[in-house]
C-alpha cells in the first residue's frame, strides 16, 4: 500500500543501488485501502468488513475483480459496495454475453463458421467500417493505457465500447441483415465483423477478466478454428492496424448516437414510445460540414429514433429561439473575483453572440478593460420550445421534435405494436426465429384500419404468411396497449 512509499519501496532502492548502482525498478504500482460504500475503514469490529471470498462465490471472480478495477485506480482508495458488482455483471458481463447470444443464434442457423475469404473493407457497409474503425481505435488505447499502467481506463474503455458502440449501436442497427433470408455479401460481412469485434474484446478484456475472456475466446474459435492456440492467455495482444481507423466516419457516428439520444430523451420526456412514428426532427446546422456530416448519417438516425424525416436549418433563421446562462462552476477557478462581471456580460448576449460561440466554440470580449475568452463549456445554451416541438441541447448541438401524431403515423404505430406483440407471442410460444405463422386478430374499430394499411410490413416483420382479421376470437390472448383492445391467436404455418 501507500504506507512503503517510504517503506519497502525505498529500502530496496537503496539496496539495490549500494549493490548494483542502479535502482531496483522504474514503476511500481501501489493498491489503495478498500473502504465500505460510505468510505470509512474496514472492520470486524464495526461489522461493515466484506469476505472476498464470498464476495466472488456470489459474482464470481472475474465480475469482482472487473468492478474494483473500473470503478477506481488501483491506487485510490475503493468505496467498495456490492451493487457496484451486481451492476458490472449485468451491464458488461450481460451485454457481452447476449451480444454472443444474438451472434450464435443467427450463426448456427446459417451455419456460419468464417469459412469465407475476409470481406473487402471497402466493401463493407459503413456500418461495419465504423465498428472497425472503434474497434482498432480501442486496440490502440487499450495497449496505451495498460503499458502506461492505467488499468483503470484500459477496463472502462473496453466497456463503453462493448455497451454503447457494439451492443447499442452496431447490433442495434444491424438485427435486419443477421435475420434476413439471403446469405450474400452482407450478412456474411455482418458476421465476420461482428466476430472480429467479440474475439478482440475477448484478448483486450483477458489480463482483467482472465476466466470469461477464456470461455469467450473458446467458443468463438470453436466456430472458425481460425486460430490455433487453446487459450486466450496464449494468444499475442491485438495490434491496431492504422488504415482501418476512420476518424471522420468516428466523428459522423459519435454525431448520429449524440442527435439519436437527444431525441430519445424527448420522446421520453413526451411519454411516447419508439415504436411511434413521428414525423420529423429539426437541426439547426452551423457550417457546411455539419450540414455534410448530419446528411451522411440521416438514414441511421431515422430508423433509430423512428422519424420519416430531417429537415436541416440554417442556425441564424431565427425559428429556434436560444437562451444562455454562465456555468458558474467552470466560470469560477478561472475568474476568480471577476466572475460576476463575466456572469453579467453573458447575460447580455444577443442571438448572433450565441451563434458565434456555438460555432467558434469560444468569444472574445472586454472585461474591466481586459480582454477575457469566453468557451463553450463556460455556458450553458437552451433553446425555448416551439408549439408542436420539443427542443433539446448538447454543446453547440441543438435538435427539435415534432412530436405531432397524426391519424396515419397513430395507425402505423398500431401496426408496430402489433408487430411487437406478435414477437413476443412467437418468443413465448418456442417458436424458431425461422417458423412460418398464421395470425388471427380480432376486428376492433382503428386496429382493422391500420392493419389494412400496414399489411404487408407486419408479415414481413413477423414472418407471417396468412393474416386473418376475425370478427370474434374465443379462445385469443387478451392485448391491450393506449386505447386499442383486441385479442391474438398465432400458429405454426
Amino acid at each position: 500500500g501507500v504506507d512503503q512509499t517510504r517503506g519497502w519501496f525505498y529500502t530496496q532502492h537503496v539496496i539495490s543501488t549500494l549493490v548494483f548502482d542502479s535502482v531496483a525498478y522504474k514503476n511500481v504500482v501501489s493498491n489503495g485501502l478498500v473502504l465500505d460504500k460510505t468510505g470509512k475503514k474496514m472492520s470486524k469490529r464495526l461489522g461493515n468488513a466484506a469476505d472476498p471470498f464470498e464476495t466472488m462465490k456470489k459474482y464470481g471472480a472475474d465480475a469482482t475483480r472487473w468492478y474494483m478495477i473500473s470503478n477506481a485506480n488501483p491506487w485510490d482508495n475503493l468505496k467498495f459496495d456490492e451493487a457496484g458488482i451486481d451492476e458490472v455483471r449485468r451491464k458488461f458481463f450481460g451485454t457481452l454475453y447476449n451480444t454472443y447470444s444474438f451472434f450464435t443464434l443467427y450463426a448456427n442457423i446459417d451455419q456460419f463458421s468464417y469459412a469465407e475469404a475476409d470481406v473487402d473493407t471497402d466493401k463493407r457497409p459503413e456500418i461495419d467500417r465504423w465498428i472497425l474503425s472503434e474497434l482498432n481505435t480501442l486496440i490502440k488505447n487499450t495497449a496505451f493505457f495498460y503499458e502506461d499502467y492505467e488499468p483503470t481506463k484500459a477496463a472502462r474503455a473496453i466497456q463503453y465500447f462493448v455497451t454503447e458502440n457494439l451492443s447499442n449501436w452496431f447490433v442495434r442497427l444491424s438485427r435486419r441483415r443477421f435475420w434476413k433470408g439471403e446469405y450474400e455479401q452482407d450478412k456474411i460481412s455482418a458476421y465476420q465483423t461482428l466476430y472480429t469485434c467479440m474475439l478482440t474484446v475477448a484478448k483486450l478484456a483477458a489480463p482483467i477478466a482472465p476466466f470469461y475472456t477464456d470461455q469467450l475466446y473458446k467458443d468463438l474459435n470453436a466456430i472458425s478454428k481460425k486460430e490455433n492456440t487453446e487459450s486466450v492467455h496464449l494468444t499475442e495482444f491485438p495490434k491496431h492496424n492504422e488504415a482501418l481507423i476512420d476518424s471522420s466516419l468516428e466523428r459522423k457516428m459519435q454525431k448520429a448516437q449524440n442527435i439519436s439520444s437527444m431525441v430519445l430523451s424527448l420522446r421520453k420526456k413526451e411519454m411516447i414510445k419508439v415504436r411511434q412514428p413521428l414525423q420529423r426532427i429539426m437541426i439547426p446546422v452551423l457550417d457546411s460540414q455539419d450540414r455534410e456530416d448530419i446528411n451522411a448519417i440521416a438514414d441511421l438516425i431515422m430508423a433509430e429514433v423512428n422519424v420519416k424525416e430531417i429537415e436541416l436549418i440554417d442556425d441564424a433563421s431565427g425559428i429556434l429561439v436560444k437562451n444562455i446562462k454562465p456555468n458558474f462552476k467552470m466560470l469560477g477557478p478561472k475568474f476568480g473575483k471577476d466572475m460576476r462581471f463575466v456572469a453579467a456580460e453573458v447575460q447580455k448576449f444577443t442571438q448572433e453572440d450565441i451563434v458565434k460561440i456555438e460555432k467558434k466554440g469560444q468569444l472574445s470580449f472586454e472585461i474591466n478593460g481586459k480582454k477575457s475568452i469566453l468557451s463553450l463549456e463556460e455556458v450553458e445554451i437552451s433553446s425555448q420550445d416551439i408549439e408542436g416541438w420539443l427542443v433539446a441541447n448538447q454543446g453547440n448541438l441543438t435538435v427539435a421534435l415534432d412530436v405531432t401524431i397524426s391519424e396515419k403515423l397513430r395507425k402505423e404505430g398500431i401496426a408496430r405494436e402489433l408487430i411487437n406483440r406478435i414477437q413476443n407471442l412467437r418468443k413465448d410460444s418456442g417458436f424458431d426465429v425461422t417458423d412460418k405463422i398464421k395470425v388471427q386478430i380480432q376486428k376492433d374499430g382503428i386496429v382493422e384500419v391500420a392493419i389494412l394499411e400496414n399489411e404487408a410490413y407486419i408479415k414481413m416483420e413477423t414472418l407471417t404468411n396468412e393474416l386473418i382479421l376475425e370478427g370474434v376470437l374465443e379462445n385469443g390472448i387478451e392485448i391491450a396497449f393506449d386505447d386499442v383492445h383486441t385479442k391474438l391467436v398465432i400458429v405454426k404455418n
